[in-house]
């Protein structure tokens, strides 16, 4: 019966061994694969290094433009403030010119005398498109110069 139990129990050691040398050669595999993907993850790695520095510098050189647009846009800015305030000004100085004229053309004009037969019919008033300021100074200009014109007054 010993030399049965001996046999048995080496028998038994054989076969865990296989199975030891079949699972070592399993995890040999398992570690071939795990090193090629170790060298493909370092290769992303890189690369993701490389575009991150790219990006970075992309970023910086944005940073560098969105500053001279804001310095441009800014100057800019000031000058358009600046021309409008003139602007401003002129058209004040126009609105006043303006009055001066209305006042010299209505002390110019002789009175009206009440001639009803002779007058043409007036038309009716049609509600004037919207007109910007200066539009409407160029207007009554050019409607004054056509009244002097029709009295004989122009130069």
């Amino acid at each position: 019966m010993s030399h049965s139990l001996g046999i048995v129990i080496e028998s038994l050691v054989a076969v865990l061994l296989m199975l030891t040398i079949a699972y070592c050669i399993l995890l040999n595999s398992r570690l071939k694969r795990l090193k090629a993907d170790e060298h493909s993850l370092k290769a992303v790695i890189a690369e993701l290094i490389t575009a991150t520095e790219i990006a970075e510098r992309a970023i910086g050189g944005l940073k560098h433009t969105v500053r001279d647009v804001n310095e441009n846009l800014g100057s800019q800015l000031d000058a358009a403030t600046e021309m409008a305030s003139q602007l401003g000004r002129q058209l004040g100085e126009c609105d006043n010119v303006v009055r001066r004229l209305s006042k010299i053309t209505s002390a110019a004009r002789p009175p009206q005398q009440a001639e009803p037969q002779l007058q043409q019919p007036q038309p009716v008033p049609v509600a004037p498109p919207k007109v910007s300021h200066a539009q409407a100074v160029a207007a009554a200009a050019q409607a004054f110069s056509e009244r002097r014109r029709g009295n004989g007054l122009a130069a």
